[in-house]
């Protein structure tokens, strides 16, 4: 059963089949109920009409014999007086039920003069040929010349001059409201299950019509699990509804997908590069000290080690920072970070009022450090460090009186292993990954690392933060 409505299709045209039934059961029982109803009430007002017309004849007083809604025509009917006595019935009526009396045949009069006394008790409520306004409806079945019949009978109360109260009742057959529910009823029965096929196979079609891209679009992220060719697009329906646009950001997705891993690729390439450098170089010192002990240059071999220590720190946190470390919520205050950073450094200076933010003192001292490195390397001969407020946000900025970045370089010097000039070669010691860092523990920060104009004319960054 799982696997047989394993599908969204199976399960959609399932959903759809049972709401369509259940609303058809609730419509045809409503109309089922609806017709009975209206047909009972119609044939109660035609036997309602049959004993009025009797009792307008009591009324005026004309005989048992005489009475013109006997002749059974118009269906049952029956008389009763006060003590509940038939005094009069239809012609050919051989069997009755649903009345006060299941006789068929007038009393003999004996037996009428035998219960006179009976009469004292009865409580007249009506005046002399005055007929009840409010008529009792009952159901029942009658036997007329040999056939047999359901029927709604009316009773009416009648009041003579001289029988006293009679009670008329009168039948209306009920066999068009059982044919009419029974054909109602046969032709649902057949007309329901056909139209419960044609919503089935309708929506059977249409949610395959429907989610026909989507096995496109699955096929086609097999293809590309399985050819790890990144570069592949899943097809975009032209039809501007939701699997369109999932499709659309499924290519999105594979489009940031092949980014990340193009950019990991050349970040690996580059950093395998960074690394040879130095490790050739301290292997050849040591091979040379090997063989000359005499010519060690203990310095360059402490140079290199350094160098690649650092590399491999730098590398490491930026494994960190991709794998999105976030940073803890600790308070910094960038004024007093900013100080202690400067301190020691020759030609920098500190302009800074108390500015505190939430994150890792560690990680955001290591971007004020990136910053002050570069800075110095450009500087001419001074370095500022200014830390502000700005509406909501602490900006801390680090200029010089160097030569300045240029606009069109002003986003490339945040690139992993980017170098604009000599002044950052390797042999003076930068790998090219400090304002990467930098930019990358600012994003994580919540805030944004800019790079512009100072103004002495040389470089200026912008770290902005959120305020704690």
């Amino acid at each position: 059963m799982r696997r047989l409505f394993g599908s969204v299709r199976a399960r959609a045209t399932l959903g759809a089949t049972l709401v369509v039934a259940v609303a058809l059961v609730a419509a045809g029982a409503a109309v089922l109920l609806s017709l009975r109803s209206n047909l009972i009430g119609e044939a109660g007002t035609q036997a309602e009409q049959s004993a009025r017309a009797v009792a307008s004849e009591l009324a005026a007083g004309t005989p048992y014999d005489k009475l013109s809604g006997l002749d059974g025509d118009d269906g049952p009917v029956q008389v009763l007086d006060e003590h509940k006595r038939l005094v009069a019935a239809s012609e050919d009526l051989q069997k009755i039920s649903g009345t006060d009396s299941d006789r068929v045949k007038p009393q003999p009069p004996a037996a009428l003069r035998g219960d006179e006394d009976d009469a004292d008790d009865h409580e007249e409520a009506l005046e002399p040929g005055e007929i009840a306004g409010e008529s009792v409806f009952s159901n029942g079945s009658a036997t007329i010349d040999g056939e047999a019949e359901d029927y709604r009978f009316a009773a009416v109360e009648v009041e003579t001059q001289d029988r006293g109260t009679l009670k008329v009742y009168a039948g209306s057959p009920l066999a068009a409201e059982h044919g009419a529910v029974r054909s109602a009823l046969t032709v649902m029965l057949i007309g329901f299950p056909l139209l419960l096929g044609v919503v089935a196979g309708v929506t059977w079609l249409v949610t395959r019509r429907a989610l026909r891209p989507v096995e496109g679009i699955r096929s086609e992220m097999a293809a590309i699990t399985h050819s790890q060719d990144l570069a592949r697009r899943v097809p975009e329906p032209d039809t501007h509804d939701e699997i369109a646009r999932l499709a659309s950001t499924t290519n999105e997705t594979l489009a940031a997908l092949e980014t990340s891993v193009e950019r990991q690729r050349r970040f690996v390439a580059d950093a395998s590069h960074e690394l040879r450098s130095p490790i050739a170089s301290l292997r050849t010192q040591l091979e040379v000290a090997a063989a000359h002990p005499e010519l060690l240059d203990l310095g360059g071999a402490v140079e290199d080690t350094v160098r690649l220590q650092r590399l491999a720190a730098d590398l490491l946190l930026l494994a960190r920072l991709d794998a999105g470390e976030r940073p803890n919520d600790a308070r910094v205050d960038l004024a007093g970070m900013a100080r202690e950073e400067a301190e020691g450094r020759t030609g920098v200076t500190v302009d800074a009022e108390p500015v505190d933010v939430a994150g890792s003192r560690g990680q955001l001292g290591r971007v004020l450090a990136n910053l002050l490195d570069n800075a110095q390397r450009h500087a001419r001969s001074a370095v500022t460090v200014s830390v502000r407020r700005e509406g909501d946000l602490a900006v801390l900025g680090v200029a010089d009186d160097g030569d300045g970045v240029p606009e069109a370089d002003r986003e490339r010097i945040f690139e992993r292993f980017v170098r604009l000039d000599a002044a950052r070669s390797r042999d003076d010691g930068g790998a090219g990954l400090g304002l990467a860092i930098a930019r990358d523990v600012a994003v994580r920060h919540g805030g944004t690392l800019t790079a512009g104009r100072g103004p002495a004319g040389g470089a200026l960054f912008e770290l902005r933060l959120p305020l704690a």
